[in-house]
């Protein structure tokens, strides 16, 4: 594969909760770790490029991860964001040639016992080995074209447009 290009943006899969008087707040990213205890055997390198919810993000945010994305020196590119802006970044990202981008991240976070972060991460590590150039998601145990998906807050999860 090559090496692996993650850049992390927040997101419910970073979030962490203190104690039962506080909010949930945008932790350190847990991709690290969660490769780490998955033992791969392939090269990464991991960009923090911001901790936000992704309802917080402005299309200023989006133009940064697209110029990172587009100066990364890897073909590979996952990026860990918010499941609310993530179906937006992903667009602003059509625009990137020569790469083969992977968005994901959780509707629960990694810390939760009932997390889909660590299945949502290794879906997308599978997918992007095998896909070709272009921009998809990887959520709920599914690999999504970004001009053909959409998020269910109802069913709680990703789908495709048609």
């Amino acid at each position: 594969m090559g090496k692996l290009q993650i850049f992390t943006t927040g997101g419910t899969i970073d979030k962490v909760y203190f104690d039962a008087l506080s909010e949930f707040q945008i932790g350190a990213p847990v991709i690290d770790s969660i490769l780490r205890c998955m033992n791969v055997g392939f090269e990464y390198t991991i960009d923090e490029l911001m901790r936000l919810d992704s309802l917080d993000m402005t299309d200023d945010h989006r133009r940064q991860i697209q110029q990172a994305v587009a100066a990364a020196r890897s073909q590979k590119v996952l990026i860990t964001h918010g499941t609310d802006g993530m179906v937006r970044t992903a667009s602003w990202l059509r625009e990137v040639p020569n790469k083969t981008i992977v968005l994901t991240g959780a509707l629960q976070p990694a810390a939760f016992t009932n997390t889909d972060a660590v299945f949502n991460i290794g879906s997308a590590i599978g997918a992007i080995q095998m896909l070709t150039e272009g921009v998809y998601i990887a959520m709920n145990g599914q690999i999504f074209s970004a001009d053909n998906v959409l998020k269910n807050r109802t069913e709680r999860r990703f789908e495709s447009v048609v």
